[in-house]
């Protein structure tokens, strides 16, 4: 997927599929695995020596359908760069690059999996669509892009954690991913299904989160902004 060099051309909001160098699957990377799930399922993906990645995707809600994808080592070198956009140890910025690179992750899986351009936030507006995701599928994408950028050195203050769920019992049962900060700042969700796919992920405290704290409100609202560039986002 194409990006501009410079960092004011770094745009945060989703492009047109044809924008995004989509392609269709290869008929191995097609090859899908069904079968629902009521909880996020364990990180599954692979770096290989050339430096391309193969990791498993879900969708369609609870991981109905299952695909595993390859990114390109041009793919990752590009998630590195996005995230070198925000440079230094401040704690808003640190995450801001993990936001960063949630967010290119998603990208990369729809530039191959198209499907996934018909996310939406929140279950009711999607319902009828192919490349659904609910909190169980979200849940289980972010933690493998966790994993991936974790292993590729690209997260060195944070730990990933195992997901985590509220209202277990309840009709607003919900899953998120985890990272718990190294620095100190504790255990943090990383979650993704208030979000279309390509775009930031809401982080905030877990404590808060599990509470039912809302991300985009006060006090969490300063650290997840939505801003149309790059720079923006990390100035």
């Amino acid at each position: 997927m194409p990006f501009r060099s410079v960092i004011a051309g770094a745009l945060l909001f989703l492009a047109a599929p044809a924008a995004l160098g989509v392609t269709p699957p290869t008929a191995t990377e097609s090859a899908f695995l069904a079968g629902s799930t009521s909880e996020p399922l364990a990180p599954d993906y692979r770096i290989h020596a050339d430096g391309s990645v193969t990791q498993r995707i879900c969708f369609n809600w609870s991981c109905a359908s299952r695909q595993r994808l390859t990114f390109t080592r041009a793919d990752m070198t590009e998630v590195a760069r996005q995230m070198a956009l925000c440079p230094g140890n401040e704690w808003h910025t640190r995450v801001q690059r993990l936001r960063i690179g949630i967010w290119q992750m998603e990208l990369l899986a729809q530039k191959y999996q198209p499907l996934l351009a018909n996310d939406a936030a929140i279950n009711e507006v999607d319902q009828e669509r192919e490349g659904r995701m609910d909190c169980v599928d979200n849940a289980s994408n972010t933690t493998s892009y966790l994993h991936v950028l974790g292993t590729l050195g690209l997260l060195p203050e944070w730990t990933v954690a195992a997901q985590q769920v509220r209202g277990r019992f309840s009709f607003q049962v919900h899953w998120t991913a985890i990272v718990v900060d190294r620095r100190g700042a504790g255990a943090w969700a990383v979650d993704s299904w208030f979000r279309p796919n390509g775009h930031l992920p809401y982080v905030m405290p877990a404590a808060a989160w599990n509470s039912g704290r809302i991300a985009w409100e006060p006090p969490f609202a300063a650290l997840n902004p939505s801003p149309r560039f790059s720079n923006q986002l990390c100035g």
